[in-house]
């Protein structure tokens, strides 16, 4: 991101543009829009630009810029549809200390002006950093539709409300009253005009401060293998509604992004043989966020019903007395079997597969090795990197065909997704010579396709082989 959206208060501070044609108009349309003081420089200026500058809303110098005519300027605007010219008075407004804008031409600007959704005061920004003015123009018109002209009468209505408000106690019960408002007793009142939707604020206040505190509530949320458009819409609201959000070491900053900016973000920090935050301590967390009200999301990667330890989770709430949602999310064998384009199942290969952890509370967790060894066999296992060697010597021992097919996939459908197809015989050294940093699954008996293993792939080394 090179342009950081702001909402800059120009209440009564200058603005400035160079130009008097339709650029400038464009321009002007949207500053007239708020409460700047603007003064346009322009010899031959638009009929409309001289009518605007008759009704005083603007000021209209009918010369060109000039040194200092800048000063004290917040922005500036360079409209005069020539290229020497906009260069010259970009020139002098920076040397004035403005923030300069020159009209089509993005990367000589200091800034951009976004496409407008104006409900003021509720104003909706769209940019692309003039990548795609047509799609972002297409995103204008559908929030034009979806968002209705009387939206901006009880923003201004609730705004003067605010205080009264924090009455309510901070955080979801505020929220609660907020969105009764805005989508249920406003929309109801607001035929009736300003004072019968400022009885109705009156009243649902009053209604919400008599209420009993809710409860506590917990979503077991599973976030998927990565990429956040692997979300359930489940999910997505989950995160959109948190007060607290518990998450695992596995959770992408791209998926914590999608979260409330005000909500509370916890680190649990889990990790296989590493650092990690006891699971005694996150019930605790859970339970403790739970007991003052809060809707807390417990977000694990992949899915939560699939070694995620789920179970000694619901324990804990239900002793407390809370409610809970289990939200699930797309396992990483899902994920990853579609990144190497092959099926978990096949007619005539397997009718069954095996979903396996390299280790357990116990450590290197064992398993049933004969059944496993058997050809056509296909298995997942996850957590499996610190104990590759041993799932490999267990198999070979009984009786697994050295040739069989392994897949590894590390950061499973993200955009650094890596694929490592080797075999049983040399899973080691090649793991670890592929040196992985991320989490990663090991399919037992499932080789990529061939269109697949030409995107993405480590090559092992062939002595190995």
């Amino acid at each position: 991101m090179k342009h950081f959206p702001i909402f800059l208060n120009l209440e009564g501070r200058k603005v400035v543009l160079s130009g008097g044609g339709e650029a400038a108009l464009a321009k002007l349309r949207l500053i007239l829009k708020t409460e700047a003081k603007v003064t346009v420089f322009a010899p031959d200026a638009a009929p409309e630009i001289r009518d605007w500058a008759a009704q005083g809303r603007l000021t209209l110098i009918e010369r060109p810029l000039c040194t200092g005519d800048a000063a004290d300027a917040a922005l500036f605007y360079a409209a005069d549809e020539d290229h020497t010219e906009d260069a010259r008075t970009a020139a002098l407004a920076r040397a004035d200390g403005a923030l300069v804008n020159i009209v089509d031409n993005l990367h000589d600007s200091q800034f951009i002006t976004p496409a407008i959704v104006d409900r003021d005061p509720v104003t909706v920004a769209i940019g692309t950093e003039g990548a795609a003015p047509v799609l972002a123009r297409a995103i204008k018109t559908d929030l034009e539709e979806r968002l209705p002209a009387s939206l901006g009468t009880l923003a201004r209505i609730g705004k003067g409300f605010r205080t009264m408000a924090e009455k309510l106690p901070f955080g979801a019960a505020r929220r609660t009253f907020w969105s009764d408002y805005y989508f249920n007793a406003g929309p109801r009142a607001i035929g009736g005009g300003e004072s019968a939707v400022e009885a109705a604020l009156d009243d649902l206040l009053h209604d919400h401060l008599t209420r009993k505190a809710r409860p506590g509530h917990v979503d077991l949320v599973g976030a998927g293998p990565g990429d956040p458009d692997l979300l359930t819409l489940k999910a997505r609201k989950a995160l959109d509604q948190a007060d607290v959000v518990i998450h695992d070491r596995l959770v992408t900053p791209e998926i914590l992004e999608l979260a409330r900016r005000e909500a509370i973000l916890i680190d649990a920090g889990k990790q296989g043989f590493g650092k990690a935050m006891a699971q005694e301590v996150i019930n605790a967390l859970i339970v403790e966020h739970g007991g003052r009200g809060h809707h807390v999301v417990r977000l694990k990667s992949g899915d939560p019903t699939v070694f995620g330890r789920l179970d000694e989770e619901v324990e804990a709430i239900e002793a407390a007395g809370l409610s809970y949602t289990i939200v699930p999310g797309i396992t990483s064998a899902s994920a990853a079997v579609a990144g190497i384009g092959q099926s978990l199942t096949k007619r005539g290969r397997n009718s069954a597969v095996r979903f396996i952890t390299g280790h357990d509370t116990k450590g290197y967790a064992e398993h049933d090795w004969r059944a496993l060894a058997e050809p056509g066999q296909v298995a997942a296992i996850y957590m499996g990197k610190t104990s590759a060697r041993f799932v490999q010597g267990r198999l070979l021992m009984h009786g697994a065909d050295p040739a069989t097919p392994v897949t590894v996939i590390e950061n499973a459908s993200r955009a650094d997704q890596r694929v490592i197809a080797t075999t049983l015989c040399a899973l080691e050294p090649t793991l670890t010579d592929a040196a992985l940093t991320g989490p990663a699954l090991i399919f037992l008996g499932l080789a990529p396709r061939a269109a697949n293993a030409a995107a993405q792939s480590f090559v092992p080394n062939q002595e190995a082989l």
